[in-house]
């Protein structure tokens, strides 16, 4: 095998968080966007995940950390509370933004290697920009 085939393999490999986010996101909204209550409800459950990660590691140790962690989960709770109120476009609007800022989220996390493992953090990430763009096209 060719020295450039190993790279392009290796690499691939390394990336094994992103493939599976695509498919996660073909598997979900390829046929269609979920009800507006399944991505709020999601928007809301994801930050748990960071906390349950950041208290199995050890990283929630600091206020600052903890606290960080909790005003996420509220924001992102609100945004999905918000959005449960509101007519059917403007709650496509309101998820997709939550949906972006949390993968703003996800990527912060993945560039500090914080709370959450790498590999966590790349996944949500390409979910949640690519399912920030799949209700944005919903709307």
């Amino acid at each position: 095998m060719s020295s450039r085939l190993s790279g392009v393999l290796r690499l691939l490999g390394h990336r094994w968080p992103t493939w599976l986010a695509l498919a996660v996101v073909a598997a979900t909204f390829l046929d269609g966007t979920p009800p507006v209550a399944r991505l709020a409800a999601l928007l809301a459950l994801m930050p748990l995940f960071y906390l349950a990660f950041g208290a199995l590691r050890g990283h929630l140790r600091g206020p600052r950390v903890l606290a960080l962690q909790i005003a996420g989960l509220l924001l992102f709770a609100a945004v999905a509370l918000v959005a449960l109120t509101a007519d059917r476009t403007t709650a496509h609007y309101l998820l997709a933004a939550g949906w972006f800022a949390h993968a703003v989220w996800d990527f912060a996390h993945h560039r500090a290697d914080r709370v959450a493992p790498r590999a966590w953090s790349e996944w949500c990430c390409v979910v949640d920009l690519l399912g920030a763009a799949a209700i944005l096209l919903a709307a």
